[in-house]
């Protein structure tokens, strides 16, 4: 089972990016996702990278292609979006989102540490 638990890890967690940044494609999402990014004091037209980060990172875990470079620049983008976007930490459900991104975080990490695994296109022999 062991050669296994990276390819499941890397879908698990490319998911959530991949998803996070599609989501965001329709003209309404994106238009409200940018208001929002400016509300928290992040310029919005900073959204097309984010979305290219989220998917193109997502994407290339996923496959298991560059995967340590992808592991670090979503562990950096997870961590920052943290801090800015779920930092009132007296509200449980941004406690709860603030954990729940370091936790993303830490798992990218130990992607980063051990690379791909089998199933991959950083281990094609």
């Amino acid at each position: 089972m062991s050669k296994y638990n990276s390819v499941i890890a890397r879908i698990l967690l490319a998911y959530i990016f991949i998803l996070a940044g599609l989501s965001k494609m329709g003209a309404e999402a994106y238009a409200s996702t940018q208001g929002y990014m400016d509300a928290m004091g992040v310029p919005g037209m900073l959204l097309p990278l984010v979305i290219l980060l989220e998917v193109g990172g997502g994407l290339a875990v996923l496959i298991g292609w560059q995967t340590r470079y992808a592991s670090y620049a979503l562990a950096g983008f997870t961590v920052i979006a943290a801090i800015i976007f779920h930092k009132n930490l007296g509200d449980q459900m941004q406690m709860i989102l603030f954990m729940k991104n370091f936790a993303i975080a830490g798992g990218l990490l130990l992607l980063a540490e051990h690379g791909a695994g089998a199933f991959s296109l950083d281990n094609r022999k």
